[in-house]
This record gives C-alpha cells, structure tokens and sequence, in this order.
C-alpha cells in the first residue's frame, strides 16, 4: 500500500513531525571529537544487521573510556562541573565509519554506576542494541563490554546509555555520542558537521542536581537548566565561508528536553529524518520539532555574501539562541546543482503490507496528575492569574509508568511474539498528562493514517505522543530479537515506561 498523499500531518497529530512543520536549526561548524572504527569489513548484511566478524579477520578495537572528568560551564571563578565522559573529553565523541565497514568498540566503565550503550536508531543484531538488563548484561564499574557490528544502514544515530533502571544518571552526568555512517557516495558537501544537543541541570555551585528525584521522573522529567552544543553552553559563534554547502546532522541527547528549533536567514532542506533518507524538502514552517533520541540530516546552502548572520534559536521561554553563523573568508566559487535527495535506502521495504498484520494495543499510563484549583472551578470570577500547580505523585517511585499495565523491570516478559517477516501495526495510547517521546528498537516504522489508507512518507525510530491521543505505527519485524518500546525521557524508562516484544 503505498502512500495516500505527499504530505505528513501537521503537528496537531500525534506530536509527530510533518513536512510543513520540520525546520533545520543546528549548530553549524561545532566539529566534535571524532573517533573513527578503522577494522576494514565485509559489504554490508541483511537489513536487520549483520553478525560480528571472526576476531581473527578484525583489528584490535577501539577504547572508548567512560570515566569521572570536569566541564567548565560558566566562566572563572565559577567552578568547573563534575560530570562523566569519554577519554577525560567532554564532547560527547563521534564515532564514523563507511556503510559496510563494521564497528568494534571496547566500552570500559571507570564509573561508578552500571552502564551500557545503546545505539539509538541503528538496526542492529539484537545481541548488541546496548539496553543493560535486557540484550546484555550491565558493564559494572571497572568492567568493560565489546561492541562489534556492522550497521546496515548509512545514516546518523545517536549513542546514550540505557541500562534498566540506570538510564538517567549517565546520561544527565554528560554520556552521549553520535554514530554516522556514511553512505557509499555521500553526496557533495564542504563540511560534514554532527551536532548533539545536550542540557543539564544544575545548582548554584555548578554542581550537577541530584539524581532520583520522584517528583521529576513523574513530571516532565530532568529538564535542564543550561544548554550545551557539542558540550559547550550556548550560544556559539560560528564562521564559515560564503556559499559553503553543509551537511548537518543534528541529534538529541537531553534526557528529557523535547523542543522546537527555528533557523532563521538561510534556507534549510531536510535530507533524512532518524538516520533514513527522504524526499528532500524546504519546510514552509520556520520550527522543527525535536524530542529526545530524534535525528535530522540537513542540507543547508549559506548565504554568498560575506558578513551574512544567520540566527539558530530554541523555542524555549522567549526564545534562547542556540548560535549565530557568520559567513567569513573568500566565497566558494564551485557550481553545484540544486540540493536533492541523497539515496534511498533499498534495505527497507518499497512498502508495508497492511491487511495480514499482526494488531496490538500499546496502553502507557500512571505519572503524575495535575491537581485542580477548586476555587477556580467554582468562583464565578475570572481565574486569577498565577503559576499552575505542581504535578502531584504519590505512588511507587519505582513503578512510576505503565504499559499495557505493567511497569518495565528486568525479567519483564514480551507483550507479544511474531516470526520474522510478519508485518506489525501497534496501536499507542497514551494515558498520561504529558507528551510521550518514544523510540522502537531494531526496525523502523511508518507513521500510518487513521484509516489504513497510507502512511507518512518518511521512516521514523522516535516520535512524540502527545497527551490523550492515540496513534498507530507499522513495521515490518525482520530482526530477530527481543525489542523494548522504550521512553526516550530516561527518568521515565528508569520508573517503568518500556516494554518489549519479540521476533522469532
């Protein structure tokens, strides 16, 4: 069944992303520390992944070193954080490699915590998804975990720890990475640039918040209250040549901030969403949004003129600027065509044969509840003005989440099985006072439209669900496995909002 119509819904649906409301706004030029998988590899395997290479074909891997290390925040005297990163780094790394060209990374953790690394989007051999508790068991400190795969796909992914029960701390202390794989013959760009976003939450002294706190993980989770690019606070003044074509892959790494990105002053063009190509197209719209785990790749042409500004800005509050891009130096004198789409992914398939699916209903409930103001119901005045109510919680604060009735914990059993190759439509409902960012593991889907007359043309791993409405999703599950349905707001998968199923 092919789709109905050339044009996602608009925002109002779902939370979901749509080709009139996507915009590109990222940090142009922030180069972060790049860690390169050199092992030469086989062509890449079947769509579900491919199984690691026999360790005598492969090189020595690669160290990536979870540990202690400080970050400076806010300028001297202030003091520098505490947080955790790679290799006494604080930009988060990016690790590259070539589409067919394995990944074999030793992960050793010099914390003091449990940890694991998810491969966020990646369809990846189930033995290596990275979710501590489930596919793996948890790296304990001073212990270490080879990742050897080989992804199938080109595209950009996000690295983030997910252990169950574990997520928030790691991630909120600074660990976070971005994954490309670059395609075979990625198209013609002057810069290749991967921006993560991440935010913090800080107290006066520069020192990090407390983790499990009930009250948040219930709520709207660990908002931040400083925003780093590439592990620097915003803003960023960046500068780059006139006419300069980039390539820019944005990701976010906040555990809980899910926002919108406006750009202003250049045209922007969406090349892929969550790592998968697309029609590339210019949003009519000036925002993009942007929950946790979701990834954009854009093509961006800057202005030809020197001296041209252009403004990248979060919608949060009034509005806080994320950077400024000047265009400096001698223009780009090369001619290239107009921006088009990079390829498409021939892994995925050309559609998803609805009428023999396998059905299901995905029920997420429990979280806090906003507590009326009954004076404001009864009075016949006009509601005084102040700040709303805090959300109020007063259960497990374990078990803060459900779905289908059952908080997530390990040894959870799958809500359902189907073979390999069978096609899956789950029905999502949420019943919680807040939106719902959510990722599924190990496949990707398409957005489907209420009636089962098409789908959005764009894959997806992540989207956002708003409150109290439902949405419907179709995969084809081809990767063997056990597969969370999983938060992408890590204090809500640490109290319970993840389940899984299996593929056999």
């Amino acid at each position: 069944m092919p789709p109905s119509r050339p044009e996602p819904p608009s925002d109002s649906r779902a939370g979901a992303p749509s080709r009139r409301s996507l915009l590109a706004a990222v940090a142009i030029g922030l180069v972060p520390e790049a860690v390169r998988a050199q092992a030469p590899g086989p062509a890449a395997g079947s769509p579900s992944g491919t199984t690691p290479e026999p360790a005598r074909a492969q090189a020595e891997p690669a160290i990536l070193s979870a540990a202690p290390g400080k970050a400076r925040f806010r300028p001297e005297p202030a003091p520098e954080t505490p947080v955790w990163c790679f290799d006494g780094k604080a930009l988060p790394p990016e690790i590259r490699v070539k589409l067919g060209q394995p990944v074999r990374l030793k992960v050793e953790n010099r914390t003091d915590k449990a940890l694991s690394l998810h491969w966020h989007g990646v369809r990846n051999v189930n033995a290596m998804d990275g979710v501590g508790g489930v596919t793996q068991a948890p790296i304990p400190p001073g212990g270490d975990f080879l990742y050897a795969f080989t992804p199938p796909d080109a595209g950009s992914y996000l690295i983030r720890p997910l252990t169950v029960g574990g997520a928030s701390e790691p991630s909120g202390r600074g660990l976070a990475g971005m994954l490309v794989v670059e395609e075979a013959t990625p198209p013609v760009v002057d810069a290749d640039v991967s921006v993560v976003l991440q935010d913090w939450r800080l107290q006066d002294d520069g020192s990090l918040v407390p983790f499990g706190q009930t009250p948040l993980a219930a709520a709207h989770g660990r908002l931040g209250n400083l925003v780093t690019v590439n592990g620097k606070p915003v803003p960023a003044t960046i500068e780059a040549r006139p006419g300069a074509r980039l390539r820019l892959r944005l990701g976010n790494a906040c555990n809980a901030r899910a926002t919108r990105l406006r750009f202003e002053g250049v045209k922007v063009y969406v090349a892929a969403v969550d790592g998968q190509p697309t029609d590339t197209f210019e949003p009519l719209r000036a925002t993009l949004p942007f929950p946790p785990g979701t990834r954009y790749d854009l093509m961006v042409d800057l202005p030809e003129q020197e001296g041209a500004a252009c403004a990248i800005q979060a919608l949060v509050g009034k509005g806080l600027t994320l950077a400024s891009v000047t265009t400096k130096g001698a223009k780009i004198s090369e001619k290239r065509p107009p921006i088009g789409p990079i390829g498409e992914n021939k892994r995925l398939p050309a559609e998803i044969k609805l009428q023999n699916a396998l059905r299901r209903d995905v029920v997420i409930t429990g979280g806090a509840f906003v507590p009326k103001d009954s004076a404001k119901e009864t009075s016949k005045e006009a509601p005084k003005e102040g700040p709303a109510p805090d959300p109020v919680y007063t259960g497990d604060p374990q078990k803060i989440w459900s779905v289908n009735g059952a908080s997530g914990v390990a040894g959870l059993q799958p809500i359902f099985s189907v073979k390999r190759g069978q096609v899956v439509v789950l029905a999502l409902r949420n019943e919680t006072a807040f939106p719902q960012a959510l990722h599924l593991h190990g496949h990707c889907f398409r957005l489907l439209h209420p009636l089962d007359d098409g789908w959005e043309p764009y894959w997806l791993d992540t989207f956002q669900l708003l409150e109290g409405r439902t949405a419907r999703i179709g995969f084809l599950a081809d990767n063997p496995g056990r597969w969370l349905i999983s938060a992408t707001v890590l204090e809500r998968f640490d109290t319970g909002l993840w389940t899984l199923f299996e593929v056999t």
